[in-house]
């Protein structure tokens, strides 16, 4: 069934600078120059499939409104904020580890934390069922006073925040199924009831020393942290294993009021930093079971915000997958890589990948009733 589903996205997202350099190394020594891995061609590129697939036209399209300070704040700090503005002035420099600013990009992050807030109250008034929103520079590995692996304000945590405190909320699902552990999201709500946080990641990838089964939250918030890591080489199968004997269970006892989602697609195939197997199918079918989550508890309430993804020959099929199934909108476009691969065991479930949702599942047991069995 075709839903209503809107598209956030500006020209400015792509002009955020990241430089140069080779994979997230700065030139120099014997890096020689190369393209940085989160430059605009990924996002550009899955935008320009939508439009020409014909798909952008069963769209509704907003304009990103720019962040306001407020909003920000209510997860970074003045310090940060201001660190940010500086160094975006001078033209140049690192907000973190690995978080580069360039010209103008203080302005551009702003507005790409609002393209997360313009999609939750695009969804929230009704005006359409779900909305994806193309940010760039992403957002959830920012810390509140620090920067950190290509993100500078954290879009998700911003418009989970805001959902919160401003539209009152008292149940917002995140849900992370970027190759890296979604730490400063994490951070955002470690100690928050109110707001359930689950990420899917490779595990010991990025950032180190995050993304644990054992983080489950502290205080108040102890058990509303799921962290699901997973082997090296996990594809379809071994996601969607993970999904449902896990996300489903304990999404069905929240019961979330609204679903956001921290879309990166570096989980894929073909991504240079990750060790996933995911295709675009997939990214659809996960897709599709947040969305029956969201039909279920919400009236189909979701988000879904841009994150990681770095192969720019493939993102594109990932992203438009998940915008196809969101819509309920099919085209004619059809993914030509894994049938160039047949053999790959993407939709293979190893021993492996069902012990180590078996390891997470059985931490979150105490927590969560349906996970006793």
């Amino acid at each position: 069934m075709a839903k209503k589903t809107g598209f956030i996205s500006d020209e400015s997202y792509f002009w955020h600078d990241t430089g140069n350099g080779a994979l997230f190394m700065p030139p120099g020594g014997w890096v020689e120059s190369d393209v940085h891995s989160e430059n605009p061609e990924t996002k550009r590129r899955f935008k320009n499939l939508v439009e020409r697939s014909g798909l952008m036209d069963q769209l509704t399209q907003f304009k990103p409104r720019k962040a306001k300070t407020e909003d920000i704040l209510r997860y970074h700090g003045n310090e940060y904020m201001k660190k940010v503005e500086e160094l975006s002035d001078i033209g140049s420099g690192d907000a973190g580890e690995l978080a580069l600013v360039g010209k103008g990009s203080y302005e551009i992050a702003l507005l790409s934390a609002g393209g997360a807030l313009t999609a939750v109250n695009a969804v929230m008034d009704g005006k359409v069922d779900n909305a994806y929103a193309l940010t760039r520079p992403p957002g959830h590995h920012a810390e509140g006073d620090l920067g950190m692996g290509f993100c500078l304000f954290n879009n998700v945590a911003v418009a989970g925040k805001y959902a919160r405190e401003v539209l009152g909320l008292d149940r917002v699902l995140i849900l992370d199924w970027d190759v890296h552990h979604g730490n400063g999201t994490e951070s955002a709500f470690y100690e928050d009831p109110n707001v359930l946080f689950i990420s899917l990641h490779q595990e010991l990838n990025f950032p180190a020393g995050r993304g644990y089964a054992e983080e489950t939250g502290k205080g108040k918030g102890e058990g509303f942290n799921v962290n699901i890591p997973l082997p090296a080489g996990t594809g379809n199968a071994g996601y969607l294993h993970a999904f449902e004997e896990i996300v489903g269970p304990i999404a069905d006892q929240f019961q979330p009021q609204l679903i956001l989602i921290s879309a990166g697609q570096d989980p894929s195939l073909f991504d240079p930093l990750g060790r996933m197997m995911v295709t675009s199918d997939g990214f659809r079918q996960i897709a599709r079971f947040m969305l029956n989550i969201a039909e279920k508890h919400c009236g189909g309430k979701f988000v879904a915000c841009h994150e990681g993804g770095y192969s720019s020959a493939y993102v594109p099929f990932c992203s438009h997958a998940i915008v196809e199934e969101m819509s309920g909108v099919h085209t004619d476009v059809e993914d030509p890589f894994p049938g160039a691969l047949p053999d790959l065991p993407v939709d293979e479930l190893f021993s492996i990948q069902k012990q180590y949702v078996a390891n997470a599942k059985k931490v979150q047991s105490k927590y969560w009733d349906s996970l006793n069995g």
